[in-house]
């Protein structure tokens, strides 16, 4: 920089107090025009040898060893260098500080696009959205993982690796169903999580002496409803959250087993937002982005080099290939949120009557930000496609809904651009991001406590949809090897209670 160009750099190279200036320039204009409001930033440069080890450890600055780590990391490491993949030009964590990690191989310009994105972008969805706020605690997750990782060190150095491997196995196999999806109470404060672990400890224990003591014999006569229903009521029966059920009640299971189900439930409690919101995150993280450096352009602190660079870059993050391209793979998260963020602001700034008709609420406010700021705090994907999405981006992005079975030879276009049809596209492409129906809705219902103490799960089929058989008998023995005993599931049609499919008592797996 040389005398008084109000340039932020000029050429590639960037050195930390480009990276300052540039902060600082982003800053402004984020928070004094856009309105956001963030956690303290922490920007960190890292290698791409850093990066690939932080994609093998679910993004996460501190993190327990686990042999699938390792694996993903030498999977990713490979294609990297044969050319057969990119990395991601930053990572961002939900902490307080919000670290952001920044490429050392990105130019100037790239920096400054990433620390936009992930800084403010993603930090102000974090510190704001209704989920994060409910569901994480950013002060303590930093704090929580320390523990967690000497923890599970130190249980390896007293139990084996193979012992503490075993448990890890089967709490990773069932991440996705060990989360609370409703609140219960206030999200805890993950810093004293270790000064907790001692209490817990002398209440499961207690739990767990009353409950089992009082277990019939196998000759017992079989219960009445009313005996079963007390049983059930007992147990906290049907569970949705596997792994809270196998920590508070499996009972084979040592004190620091249940410890490190419960380190892996809460991870998996803390990437829960992340699954709900991952299109309205990346939406509002480009927009920002987007925003920012074309403030910085049109005042003159940005060069058209530098400005051109960027845009190459954001035009490849919200390309949507069409149907039949090679590259399809479904609707860019990063594309529908950049263009629902961007009519947003239009139809604030600009509305036709069609949107003055359809949004009452906000259309011709003049208060764009005001209004995404709003919507970033109060919604998760699925209601925010319901509340925001406009029949004209529908007709831009060509939406329609198609009706296919399985068993017929022809789709049938169920809806189109009309007043209706726009109702539907909304409703059926909303159903895509909800969570509910793409997961398996899977429940722990009973426990035979008057025999062999069996665990019964049940799987509510939607569409018929039934599960993998080899994927599901594996989890299943994962499931048994944590509760010791067998494991019975049953696949039931969603509303009619049919018995589609029974996967037969599954055994604990032999101790290694």
């Amino acid at each position: 920089m040389t005398g008084s160009s109000p340039l932020l750099f000029t050429g590639a190279d960037w050195d930390f107090e480009k990276v300052s200036r540039a902060y600082d320039a982003i800053e402004t204009i984020a928070k004094g025009e856009m309105g956001l409001v963030t956690y303290p930033n922490q920007i960190e440069v890292i290698t791409a040898e850093q990066m690939l080890d932080a994609y093998s450890s679910i993004g996460m600055p501190l993190m327990y060893k686990h042999w699938s780590f390792g694996k993903h990391f030498a999977r990713d490491e490979t294609l990297y260098r044969k050319g057969m993949r990119g990395l991601a030009y930053e990572i961002v964590i939900n902490s307080s500080p919000c670290i952001s990690y920044i490429m050392e191989e990105n130019s100037m310009a790239m920096q400054t696009l990433v620390i936009a994105h992930a800084a403010f972008g993603h930090n102000h969805f974090f510190a704001n959205n209704t989920l994060f706020r409910q569901w994480t605690d950013a002060r303590g997750i930093l704090d929580y993982m320390e523990f967690a990782k000497s923890y599970i060190a130190k249980c390896e150095e007293r139990h084996g690796h193979a012992a503490v491997e075993r448990v890890l196995d089967a709490a990773h196999a069932l991440m996705s169903h060990g989360v609370h999806k409703y609140p219960r109470k206030r999200t805890p404060d993950l810093r004293e999580e270790e000064k907790r672990a001692a209490e817990r400890r002398a209440y499961q224990e207690q739990m767990f002496n009353d409950l089992w003591r009082t277990v019939p014999k196998k000759a017992a006569a079989k219960m009445g409803s009313q005996e079963l229903a007390e049983r059930k009521r007992r147990l906290g029966l049907p569970e949705e959250n596997v792994l809270y059920f196998l920590e508070k009640l499996a009972p084979r299971l040592a004190d620091w087993q249940r410890e490190i189900i419960r380190i892996v439930r809460k991870i998996s409690q803390y990437f829960y937002p992340q699954k709900q919101t991952k299109m309205m995150n990346e939406g509002c993280a480009t927009f920002t982005h987007y925003t920012i450096v074309n403030r910085l352009h049109e005042m003159g602190m940005l060069s058209d080099g530098a400005m051109l660079e960027i845009l190459h870059s954001h035009t490849g993050v919200v390309f949507q290939p069409d149907f039949d391209d090679r590259r399809y793979s479904g609707i860019n998260p990063y594309a529908l949120g950049f263009a629902m963020m961007n009519d947003i602001k239009r139809m604030c700034e600009s509305p036709t009557d069609e949107d003055r008709e359809w949004f009452p609420d906000f259309a011709g406010n003049n208060d764009p930000y005001g209004t995404l700021r709003q919507a970033w705090a109060d919604y998760r994907d699925e209601s925010f496609i319901l509340q925001y999405l406009s029949p004209a981006l529908i007709r831009k992005m060509r939406l329609f809904k198609i009706h296919d079975e399985s068993d017929s030879p022809h789709m049938d276009v169920a809806a189109i651009h009309n007043e209706r049809g726009y109702r539907h596209v909304r409703k059926a492409l909303a159903r895509n991001y909800d969570i509910a129906h793409l997961e398996p809705d899977i429940q722990i219902v009973d426990v035979d406590l008057a025999g062999d103490r069996r665990l019964i799960l049940h799987h509510f089929v939607e569409n018929g949809m039934l599960l993998d058989e080899g994927e599901t008998i594996r989890v299943l023995r994962h499931i048994a090897n944590l509760w010791g005993y067998e494991v019975r599931l049953l696949e039931i049609e969603s509303g009619t209670d049919v018995v589609l499919k029974t996967y037969e008592d599954v055994a604990p797996a032999a101790e290694l």
